[in-house]
């Protein structure tokens, strides 16, 4: 039996549709906070995050990989209660109130990418994730957070500022 041409283009467009919100749902989770980086006045590592609005359960510290099966997880931090709205700091590289080390950061490397992001277990929000290198560490003051900033078009960067006005700003600039 042939199928005539009006039939097969709504079918084709109804399949083409299908995929296209298949593509775009489902596949990502919501995010709901912005993960950053800080250090101490000694040099340590600190995690930083500013949640929205809803809650996050733990972060993860990893080296990405092109492939993503290949990606490792060099450190992560399970939250003792769910972290709720508002700015959470935490050592990276020793015990830290309010966290469960589940894998100790191990040292960082020269010329390695690290990826920080958050998480709830249910997949139900997320940070974005903030990357940086042993070298932006060294390059940060006590106070200073390092965050991907997005502006209003959708573009990513890189951004230095200092703590207070992250915990103004992160959140807005989502």
């Amino acid at each position: 039996m042939a199928t005539s041409r009006p039939v097969f283009r709504r079918s084709v467009g109804a399949v083409v549709a299908g995929v296209a919100l298949a593509a775009t749902s489902g596949c990502t989770v919501p995010v709901d906070a912005v993960a950053g980086v800080s250090v101490t006045v000694d040099g340590r590592l600190l995690g930083v995050m500013m949640i929205c609005g809803h809650h996050i359960d733990g972060a993860t510290v990893y080296v990405d990989s092109a492939d993503a099966d290949k990606s490792v997880t060099v450190g992560s931090w399970t939250a003792a209660r769910p972290h709720k709205a508002g700015l959470v700091i935490w050592p990276l590289e020793s015990h830290a109130a309010g966290w469960t080390t589940t894998r100790a950061l191990t040292p960082l490397t020269a010329g390695t990418t690290y990826t920080l992001y958050g998480g709830t277990k249910d997949n139900s929000w997320s940070t974005t994730d903030v990357s940086f290198t042993r070298a932006d560490r060294d390059r940060l003051a006590p106070g200073e957070v390092l965050y991907d900033d997005v502006s209003d078009d959708g573009d990513e960067s890189a951004v230095v500022v200092p703590l207070t006005r992250f915990k103004a700003t992160a959140c807005r600039d989502m």
